[in-house]
């Protein structure tokens, strides 16, 4: 069973420890099979992905005129200045600002398969961010952990996800340093979002939502009303499905015993029921599966960056 683990060399405890460079490196996969016929799409509820209608309000390009072609469309400029026909290219104006809430809470620094939850989240969140920088939209963070909140303000480009992986790999080896303690409310972090995005932006929240707070319902309903909220339900293997066998475990206040799991013993939690209470909000949720790994989770990215 994975767990925290004094510091050391992140490339060392793979899973564990969360590496800036790993990712940065997971741009490559992030922007796989992404080509400039494809930033033109947008997503419809159901997951079903459509070019957007029309031709847009931005200029895009200019190009040789090819049968088909809306002569509406033509560039007299090009035209006269070439002798040939010439059509202008549009494109959809969109100026997308995302943040991205990371939960690092104690009760995330757990795993059974591959890595840890926290570091799953990570992943998924850093795959995204790498997609939306990519069509050129702004990017920022919130880490929900025990001590203070980490805010990294949204901004565009490569370097605002080199600030934005940073954080994450700074945010959670202090999270693997400090003590054990109770999560705080989520719903403390979870109003940040507020002030950070304008009316109409992108949340998306990486969490197992354990502890989210008593008000957790009524303060996402409350967004929702004017942000776009995904939630990305991590989920480790043993939440899903228990073994039976005799598992220790110990608790922040120090006591520790074992426990034992029956054949018969139900599931940790129910992630369908708890994705269900989210769509009761007006928040859709998916859930990330930890052993995975950023293989599994690069093509629910691409579709999640389609409804954004």
């Amino acid at each position: 069973m994975a767990g925290s683990a004094a510091a050391t060399d992140p490339l060392e405890t793979p899973g564990i420890h969360l590496s800036g460079a790993g990712l940065m490196s997971l741009r490559h996969l992030a922007r796989r099979g992404v080509s400039p016929s494809t930033k033109t799409i947008a997503g419809l509820p159901g997951g079903i992905v459509t070019r957007k209608r029309g031709r847009g309000s931005e200029p895009d390009d200019v190009r040789l005129w090819s049968e088909g072609d809306d002569r509406r469309f033509i560039d007299r400029n090009a035209t006269a200045r070439t002798g040939e026909l010439h059509v202008r290219t549009h494109h959809d104006e969109r100026d997308r600002a995302v943040v991205l809430l990371a939960d690092f809470r104690p009760s995330m620094l757990f795993g059974t398969r591959r890595a840890l939850r926290s570091v799953a989240g990570a992943e998924a969140l850093a795959l995204l961010g790498w997609r939306i920088v990519g069509d050129g939209g702004r990017i920022g963070l919130i880490v929900a952990s025990a001590g203070e909140p980490v805010v990294v303000r949204p901004a565009g480009g490569e370097r605002a996800m080199t600030a934005v992986t940073g954080a994450l790999a700074h945010a959670h080896a202090a999270a693997l340093a400090s003590p054990a303690k109770d999560d705080p409310p989520l719903t403390d972090t979870l109003a940040l979002a507020r002030s950070l995005l304008p009316s109409g932006g992108h949340l998306v929240i990486a969490t197992a939502l354990d502890a989210p707070g008593p008000e957790m319902e009524s303060l996402l309903t409350a967004l929702a009303e004017r942000l776009s909220i995904r939630l990305l339900l991590v989920s480790d293997a043993f939440e899903r499905t228990r073994p039976p066998g005799f598992y220790p475990y110990a608790v922040p206040d120090g006591r520790r015993g074992t426990v034992e799991a029956g054949r018969s013993a139900a599931p940790m939690t129910d992630t369908e029921e708890r994705l269900a209470r989210l769509h009761a909000c007006g928040v859709e949720g998916l859930r990330i599966d930890v052993e995975g790994g950023p293989e599994s989770y690069a093509p629910l990215m691409e579709r999640l960056d389609a409804v954004l």
